[in-house]
């Protein structure tokens, strides 16, 4: 990311406020930058205004391999950026239609506007093709709208953004900002390994830092964490595995050293019983020859 690119959603953002008007419908300030792409240069229609400027995103970051080359083929990212946008201006009215990504999806990403061919860029055959490989249209849109908060406070930061003197001196409020707002979506139950959700979250943080890192003095900018529920789990995972490893070796040192004590009690119980046997023997013996010398004695005295 950088200050060109969020100059484009900026500019979006102030001709097509993010915002309904009085009526509680989206209202376009200025359509020239996007009326082209609205049915007879008019964009009426609530759904062809917001592709309207979805369609001007894409064209100025994906219209052919000049424009993909120059600007997004190392910020392939922007498409993360424009569904953002996206979704946060469909789930504006509470509308079964209007404010569901896969009703969008059908009645305009699947047109030519969207799945014309991208001239001379390999990878990515057209818009459509963008956005599918994003896996983000299986998300809950509002689950997606709350990045964009995130995202523009962003872009605000790259744009006051001092880069002739790497100096991010009127960033510091809106980091904070942006580190709040960050901290919350880490927290969210959707940020599980390997989903969109942590996809998006981890765009955010290497757009931040980046900033960051090209700031003279960057102590006004905090620190964000990333991943927090997962790093936690494999700490507790590790933490666990070396108490099993600690109890398993306590128990084969305390059982190493019992089996040579339980050896010498087991001769020493064996020798026992046969010394006990053996007493029994001779004391049975004494008593039989005991026995018959009174019945001899007996005998002599009768006769």
């Amino acid at each position: 990311m950088d200050a060109e690119i969020c100059k484009n959603f900026l500019l979006v953002r102030t001709n097509f406020p993010d915002q309904l008007d009085n009526n509680g419908n989206y209202k376009i300030e200025d359509d020239t930058h996007f009326k082209e792409y609205c049915s007879n240069q008019n964009c009426v229609n609530e759904l062809e205004k917001i592709s309207a400027g979805c369609l001007y995103l894409f064209n100025e970051f994906f219209k052919d391999s000049s424009v993909f080359n120059s600007v997004a083929k190392s910020n392939i990212n922007i498409v993360d950026y424009i569904i953002i946008w996206l979704s946060y201006m469909l789930n504006l009215k509470e509308n079964i239609d209007n404010n569901s990504l896969s009703y969008f999806y059908t009645t305009n990403i699947n047109n030519d506007k969207y799945t014309n061919t991208i001239d001379g860029v390999e990878g990515y055959t057209s818009y459509k093709d963008l956005i599918d490989k994003t896996n983000m249209m299986n998300m809950d849109i509002k689950d997606i709208s709350k990045f964009y908060d995130a995202f523009i406070l962003l872009c605000e930061m790259y744009s006051v953004f001092d880069v002739d003197k790497n100096d991010c001196t009127k960033c510091s409020d809106k980091a904070n900002q942006f580190v709040e707002k960050y901290k919350n979506l880490n927290e969210n139950s959707n940020n599980t390994e390997g989903s969109p959700y942590r996809k998006i979250l981890s765009t955010l943080s290497t757009d931040y830092n980046n900033l960051k890192n090209k700031c003279s003095d960057s102590s006004s900018f905090p620190s964000i964490e990333t991943t927090q529920i997962s790093v936690k789990g494999s700490e507790q995972t590790v933490q666990n595995s070396a108490q099993t490893s600690e109890v398993a070796l306590l128990s084969s040192s305390i059982g190493n050293k019992l089996i040579p004590v339980l050896s010498i009690f087991g001769a020493i119980a064996f020798f026992l019983g046969i010394g006990y046997k053996y007493s029994l023997f001779k004391s049975r013996k004494r008593s039989r020859k005991q026995h018959l010398r009174e019945k001899l004695k007996n005998k002599e005295e009768n006769e």
